[in-house]
Parts: structure tokens; sequence; C-alpha cells
């Protein structure tokens, strides 16, 4: 019988990288210049925009790992560009950074249906921007559908997690502090150097072990949220999930 919690566990660190990556991609640079938006205003508004015409606070309530400043500023600085089109755009530029990044990897249609079957046996609660991404409609073409879906995967443990560390007592810039080295935005390993990505303001503090011990836990914990998505995958199906996950982060 397949351990959903391994599974969750042994997948998480490249669909975060691959579920990602095309927002820093020169995909979506190339949006930012077409927009005029800034590339954190395009990141807050292509993401975050299928919560709808929003106050600032609700998207600082979904996001959580980022400074409630930033992301005023920044979510309004997008307001020039209606959310559906920040969205529809945005998902396109997933879809094309999918189709150059895995368009060679044979075996894009049956991750997708993987992880489609994933997707869909996730509960949304916790979850906000997987929720609102989930309604959006898939791509016919596997490496774009599977590059939509990862990056589902990747949303649904991000809001996942979030409850997991805010469950635990760490705070958002401990958090960010003490990311752990796998998946960590732009492949950065110092967690002052992830803090300092999001803009959180200087000097930081330094965790001590306690925050420590908790961060592992909300890790832990985190796993544990995510198990019950991947319980719809047989023994079999898991280990193929994880064997196709890895071949997809060597393409290309």
């Amino acid at each position: 019988m397949a351990d959903p919690q391994a599974t969750a566990a042994a997948v998480k660190g490249t669909i975060g990288r691959l579920g990602g990556g095309f927002m820093i991609s020169r995909e979506v640079k190339a949006l930012c210049e077409r927009t005029g938006l800034a590339p954190r205003a395009m990141y807050f508004r292509g993401r975050c925009g299928v919560l709808g015409e929003v106050d600032a606070d609700v998207v600082l309530a979904a996001t959580v790992f980022f400074p409630a400043e930033h992301v005023r500023e920044n979510w309004e600085a997008g307001r020039s560009l209606p959310v559906g089109e920040a969205v529809e755009l945005y998902t396109g530029a997933c879809h094309d950074w999918g189709r150059r990044r895995l368009g060679g990897f044979a075996e894009a249609a049956r991750l997708a249906e993987l992880l489609e079957a994933v997707v869909h046996n996730a509960d949304v609660l916790g979850a906000p921007i997987f929720a609102g991404w989930r309604r959006l409609p898939l791509p016919g073409d596997a490496p774009a559908r599977v590059t939509q879906l990862m990056h589902l995967v990747r949303e649904l443990r991000g809001g996942l997690h979030a409850v997991a560390v805010l469950a635990e007592g760490v705070t958002p810039l401990e958090a960010t502090l003490l990311a752990a080295h796998d998946g960590t935005p732009l492949g950065l390993s110092a967690g002052e150097a992830v803090a300092r990505f999001f803009e959180w303001p200087e000097p930081y503090p330094v965790p001590g072990p306690e925050a420590v011990e908790r961060r592992a836990r909300a890790e832990e914990l985190t796993d544990r949220l995510m198990a019950p998505a991947f319980s719809i995958l047989d023994e079999k199906e898991a280990a193929e999930l994880v064997e196709l996950v890895r071949l997809a982060d060597r393409a290309g």
C-alpha cells in the first residue's frame, strides 16, 4: 500500500521548482514589459487575481509569507490590469514556459494524468489560491497541462504550509529565515537571502533552537496535510509519479 505522506514529501521540492518556474521566466518578463507592470506587481496580480478584485489584506491572508506593506504596495500597483486579464496572461505565461521547458518530455501526458487525480482529490480548505486556480481550465497539450497542474500542487502545498507554520507558532519571517533548502525560490539556500527576496526589512533576527524545532515540525505537518490529496494513488501509481517528476526535472 502506498504511503501518501511519503509520496508528498518525495515530490515537494521538484514540484515546487517546476510548478513555480514560470514566475521567474523570460515569458513573465516579456509579460511585464508588455503590460508595464513591475515583476512583483505582476506576480501578485497574476497569481492572486483568482481571489478576485479584493483588498490587499485578503491577498496577504492567502500568501502569508510576505510583509504586509509589500503586498499592499504591489497589489495596488497592479490595479491598472483587471484581475481577469491578469490571470489569463499569467496562466498563458505558465503554459508557454511549460511548452518551452517540457516540450520534449515524452511522459508529460502521463504525469499530467497522475497529477490531475491528485489535484481533484484535494480539499480546498486552507488553500484559497489553490482553490481559485483549480477553477481555471486546463490546456489540451501535455507540456502546458502538466505545468499548470504542478503549479496547482505547489499552491496546495503553499496554502497548507502556511496553516502548518502558523499552527506551530512560527512567524512568517521566522519561517522564511528558516526556509527548507529544497525548493526555495530561485534555488536560494540562505534564509536571509530568501527573506531579502521576499522584501522583509532588515536587520533580521536570529531564530533560536525552539524556532528551528517548530519550523521542522511545521514541515512535517505540511507533509501530513498533503497526504490526503495523494491518497488517490495506489502503490504503483505513487512510485510512477515520483519517477516521472524526477524525469521531468531532468528534461529540457
